[in-house]
């Protein structure tokens, strides 16, 4: 028998009510030794910085069909995308709701179901930062997230502590430049991508990041464990 429209529905608030849970025993399930482990709720993601201006280009992974399978196969990468943009996890899960309501909604809309991650993307950051997009700022020319000093490769806990240092001081940076530095940083977007997903220009993007860049080198936190 065809399901019907609220049929449907109603399975994919069950598959968006259910994919928190589902996000949290994959985690669980993860060996605990591993080279470059995901990092625990509250714990700093391991930022993935740019070396060089040239990039190999990103291929998006293969996805699923369906609503339901894609929300199954790609829920804790989104959790965690969720958590890098609020230190809340609840906020994080009610974020990652909405923005998969959102989703669901635009499901048959989608002719490619290659970019279904950058447009859940896009609802995340849109949903979190409608109050952002107000004034045009002057551009400048963007750095590097500046990087606490090198540690011995022998002390993984202390790197770690480190970590932890940074991410806190990102998560200290007001809601616009926090979310741009979470996406350029740890997210790995580039100027352009970032500038995409938050509906604003490059230039923007140039700006506000050198500006948090600006102000976590002289977080006062940071400067004590350097």
């Amino acid at each position: 028998m065809p399901r019907t429209a609220a049929d449907r529905d109603r399975a994919a608030a069950r598959t968006i009510a259910e994919h928190a849970a589902t996000a949290r025993k994959a985690e669980a399930r993860r060996p605990e030794a591993r080279t470059n482990p995901e990092p625990a709720p509250g714990t700093a993601p391991q930022p993935r910085l740019a070396r060089a201006r040239a990039r190999s280009p990103r291929t998006a992974p293969a996805l699923p069909l369906t609503f339901e399978s894609y929300v199954r196969a790609r829920g804790a990468g989104l959790l965690r995308t969720a958590r890098s943009l609020t230190p809340n996890p609840y906020d994080a899960e009610d974020l990652l709701q909405t923005a998969l309501a959102k989703t669901f909604s635009a499901w048959e809309r989608i002719e490619d179901h290659g970019a279904v991650d950058g447009y859940v993307r896009r609802a995340l950051v849109n949903t979190r930062t409608s109050q952002w997009r107000k004034r045009r700022v002057d551009e400048y020319s963007c750095a590097e997230l500046p990087e606490p000093e090198p540690l011995p490769a022998t002390d993984p806990a202390e790197a770690q502590a480190m970590r932890d240092a940074m991410w806190h001081a990102v998560l200290r940076l007001p809601a616009r430049q926090r979310a741009m530095v979470t996406l350029r940083y740890y997210e790995d977007l580039s100027e352009a991508q970032t500038a995409e997903v938050l509906g604003v220009s490059v230039g923007t993007v140039k700006s506000a990041v050198s500006r948090a860049l600006a102000k976590l080198r002289e977080d006062r936190e940071l400067a004590l464990l350097r």
